[in-house]
């Protein structure tokens, strides 16, 4: 019988990877437990808590819809995910039920990995979106220090978000792109446009620096047509992969007590899935 039990919940979840990369390291580290892929619709949240204990869950991961309709069942959250308003991870400590947010720890040790140094002379971001992802994007850059401009097609949105971070970031129409693009570092896609089945993310990089670093939190397929324009442009580029990776990592040493690497065969196994499971990625 198997002692701890982790999950990933959401609804639907039949898309989610986090099950194949969790077993992997389960497997590459030889620990005895499971992670399990959950499907749990809104109504029956109440109930998977009433459970939770009795069930044995060690832990696990929240995704859409659930990562603010958890936060009422748990003890208390961290720091991030307060400031995200969302949780992604929950674990036990001290007998009481936590929740946390990786999701900006996962950004940027994708960045750190693939972009080594990329913080040197790197002072102003520009991020795409106003939803989850900008959210762990901007909280994630806000706290290495640089300067974010968030530009959303609901100006409202971007500026609500730019409200709550505070100091270091503000909101931007998108006619202010042109000059925006002059002036930053770093350019971050954090919405869903360029993924397969969404429409592309239609700018002009022309005015972008050509040291800047384009970033797509996008992984499916595995390089949109922003990072194909920004490759060929011969900027640095960097995939959303990896940020499903790393944001992995807490959770599962929080989980199973041992700290898993992000290696380059783990990362290969999904894209590999990936490329088989999704024509044109």
């Amino acid at each position: 019988m198997v002692s701890k039990r982790a999950f990933v919940m959401g609804h639907p979840i039949a898309h989610s990877r986090s099950p194949m990369l969790h077993g992997y390291w389960l497997k590459r580290y030889g620990l005895e437990g499971s992670y399990e892929r959950l499907d749990i619709p809104p109504q029956e949240i109440d109930a998977f808590f009433a459970g939770f204990r009795d069930a044995g869950w060690i832990g696990g991961n929240v995704t859409v819809p659930h990562k603010t309709a958890v936060i009422p069942h748990l003890d208390s959250i961290d720091d991030a995910a307060t400031k995200m308003g969302a949780v992604n991870t929950i674990w036990w400590q001290d007998g009481k039920l936590l929740g946390g947010n990786t999701d900006a720890i996962g950004f940027l040790g994708n960045i750190d990995e693939l972009v080594p140094g990329w913080e040197a002379g790197t002072k102003k971001a520009v991020i795409f979106g106003a939803g989850g992802a900008t959210r762990a994007a901007a909280y994630g850059l806000q706290s290495r220090g640089l300067q974010v401009a968030l530009c959303n097609r609901t100006l409202s949105k971007a500026q609500a978000l730019a409200d709550h971070f505070g100091a270091g970031v503000g909101a931007h129409k998108m006619d202010e792109l042109g000059d925006l693009l002059a002036d930053c570092d770093l350019l971050v896609n954090a919405t869903s446009l360029g993924m397969i089945g969404q429409p592309p993310l239609d700018i002009d990089l022309s005015p972008l620096k050509k040291d800047a670093i384009v970033y797509d939190v996008v992984y499916v397929p595995l390089e949109t047509q922003i990072l194909k324009t920004a490759r060929e442009r011969g900027h640095r580029t960097v995939d959303g992969l990896g940020m499903l990776l790393h944001q992995a990592v807490v959770g599962f040493e929080r989980w199973f007590k041992h700290k898993p690497d992000v290696t380059t065969e783990l990362r290969q196994i999904l894209i590999d899935d990936i490329r088989a499971k999704t024509p044109g990625a």
